[in-house]
């Protein structure tokens, strides 16, 4: 196996094991609030990224839309509380 192929591999399956936790940190947030509110914090961080990587992509104000909306909700998340 080439090994760029190799190393996205790993970068997928490791992203997809992050966002997972991240997720699963806002479900347990519920009953720990310090704990959803630190998830939310990563997930804004994580939507602050993308949108880096949208800008850098020249993609539209649409397409950047989603990703500005969830870092907009994963910050108030983490501001705010539960």
């Amino acid at each position: 196996m080439n090994s760029s192929v190799t190393s996205w591999a790993v970068s997928v399956s490791w992203s997809a094991c992050s966002n997972g936790r991240r997720v699963a940190g806002l479900l347990i947030g519920l009953y720990l609030p310090w704990l959803g509110q630190a998830a939310a914090g990563g997930l804004a961080l994580m939507m602050v990224v993308a949108l880096v990587v949208r800008l850098r992509i020249k993609d539209t104000p649409l397409q950047m839309l989603p990703a500005a909306g969830y870092l907009l909700l994963n910050a108030y998340l983490c501001i705010a509380g539960f």
